[in-house]
This record gives C-alpha cells, sequence and structure tokens, in this order.
C-alpha cells in the first residue's frame, strides 16, 4: 500500500508539472489495463513485448501477469523520475519482481528505438492528442517498424476527447487536433481488430487493437 500511495503521488505531481507528455488525470484504471494487455500472453510462441510510457507501472502490472515465462519485456520511459520508480518498483514490487530478469526500462522517446528489435505486442500509453500532428506521424512510422508481422499494438484513447478539446479551443489547437485525428483515422483504417470501449475509468477511454496489414 505504501508503494501504491508513493507511486500516485508521484503520478500527480508529474501531471502537474509535465501535463504535454503526462496526459492522463490518474494512473489507468484495472478494466483500462486488463484491455490494453488483452493480447499479452496468447499462444504458445515465446512473445517479445513492448510497453511504451507506461509511467508508474500500472498497466505493467496486468502486463507481468499475462507475460509467458520465457516472454520479454522493453518499458519504454522518457520521464526521468518515472523510470526511475519503475526501476525501484521491479525491486519492491512482489508481482514485478517475479519478472524483473526479463524486463529492461530504457529511458528514452519510443522514435530512438527505431529498427532496433521487433515486437509481438505493443502496448502504448502515450498521450497522442497532446503531442503535435508531426510528433504524432513519427511516433506511428515507429510502431509500424517495430511491430513483428502478425504482432498487435494497442492503444488507448479518452472517448470523445478531441471533439471537446476542439470545442474549447482556438484555431491553431481545433487544426493540430483535426491533423492527429486524421493521421489516426488513417493508420486504423483496414488494421484495427478490435475495439474496447471502458466506461468504467477516469475519464471513460477506449483501446485501439490493431495488427497492421
Amino acid at each position: 500500500m505504501g508503494r501504491r500511495l508513493s507511486e500516485l503521488r508521484l503520478f500527480v505531481r508529474e501531471f502537474r508539472q509535465n501535463y504535454h507528455t503526462t496526459g492522463a488525470v490518474l494512473p489507468s484504471g484495472r478494466r483500462l489495463s486488463a484491455a490494453l494487455a488483452r493480447h499479452v500472453g496468447h499462444g504458445d510462441r515465446v512473445q517479445r513485448v513492448l510497453e511504451v510510457g507506461p509511467g508508474t507501472g500500472a498497466v505493467t502490472r496486468c502486463i507481468a501477469r499475462n507475460l509467458g515465462p520465457n516472454d520479454r519485456l522493453d518499458l519504454v520511459e522518457l520521464n526521468t523520475s518515472f523510470a526511475q520508480s519503475l526501476r525501484e518498483t521491479l525491486v519492491e514490487d512482489s508481482l514485478l519482481r517475479t519478472v524483473a530478469e526479463r524486463t529492461r526500462v530504457l529511458e528514452m522517446a519510443v522514435e530512438e528505438l527505431r529498427g532496433e528489435t521487433q515486437y509481438d505486442v505493443i502496448i502504448s500509453g502515450l498521450p497522442l492528442n497532446n503531442f503535435s500532428v508531426d510528433s504524432v506521424d513519427r511516433i506511428l512510422d515507429t510502431f509500424r517498424n517495430l511491430l513483428a508481422p502478425g504482432g498487435t499494438l494497442s492503444f488507448f484513447e479518452y472517448i470523445a476527447i478531441r471533439r471537446m478539446k476542439a470545442l474549447v479551443s482556438g484555431a491553431s489547437v481545433r487544426e493540430r487536433l483535426c491533423g492527429i485525428g486524421l493521421a489516426l483515422d488513417d493508420f486504423l483504417d483496414g488494421n484495427e481488430i478490435r475495439r474496447d470501449w471502458i466506461w468504467l475509468n477516469v475519464p471513460p477511454a477506449w483501446v485501439h487493437h490493431v495488427r497492421l496489414s
């Protein structure tokens, strides 16, 4: 309980100081985490799993429960405070300790992983609606390069967030949000295999599951 309270305080602090890259008001809830980790541990083959933007590890714990005995997990976290917290949690948390030897914490932007390896499952918690259109394009291109053939990418958005932001924002923000929407629509078109609606989350969210053709 003490460790979880410390993580919550860290998350709230980073949200206040770095909203642009943190994006969420609270760590992902149990149902959202389970939906994001849906494709981890499926089948008989060994999986390489990548989580992008794990924050304090709410989704990471769900991933750890699903990992097979030989699966490997990489956590890419740009925020220095979150990365350090993840390293400590891998030592202190009873669940994450079981996968610590098969887990790497990589303190970098996901774009820096371009071409290094490919992953069977990618899970992203990045707040894409906070970024520039060019940044979103680069991140989506990186996902294309990192996802192994037949692999699955899962990422979430808060329901109707772009529409609500556009209603209260100026012209430049509306233009940026429209560009992000078009980029995501193009990425999902013909590639989205499932969408989970998570109403019991703060705020409500949907999870896109993508398998690239």
